[in-house]
């Protein structure tokens, strides 16, 4: 199965637009000086979306469906490796940046299967929901 170059040069542009969704939810996170920042969100999003145009190029709708399930499987285990819980306060620690990173692994692959208006859309949400000042722990 050998792609034409205008196709390559299609999944290419599905690449920069991941790169630069995930970027921009890393952006906040990194302004906010957490550990996961533009690279971090920036990679995830970038390897969703080519897992997932890998696996839609094999025109295969169970292999693709594994690999998608697999990509968010695999970023739900790194998420789980960020949340720890502080014995000193008595909290967990991690658990927006695990789910983020997970949604952002959603919008990688919705960018991978050329559903761009919903990874948009969701990336400004995302956005969004870190950029909340959150006060007194309300």
């Amino acid at each position: 199965m050998q792609l034409d170059v205008e196709n390559e040069f299609m999944v290419v542009l599905k690449l920069l637009i991941a790169f630069v969704l995930g970027a921009f939810v890393g952006f906040d996170r990194e302004k906010q000086g957490s550990s996961a920042g533009i690279r971090t969100y920036a990679a995830v999003c970038l390897g969703a979306a080519l897992f997932t145009a890998i696996g839609e190029h094999l025109q295969d709708i169970a292999a693709a469906s594994r690999i998608i399930a697999n990509v968010l499987l695999g970023i739900g285990f790194l998420g789980a490796g960020i949340i720890y819980k502080n014995d000193k306060t008595n909290s967990s620690q991690g658990l927006t940046t695990a789910a983020t990173i997970w949604c952002t692994a959603g919008i990688g692959v919705a960018v991978g299967l050329n559903m761009l208006i919903i990874a948009i859309v969701s990336a400004a949400g995302v956005y969004f929901l870190l950029s909340l000042i959150i006060k007194n722990g309300i």
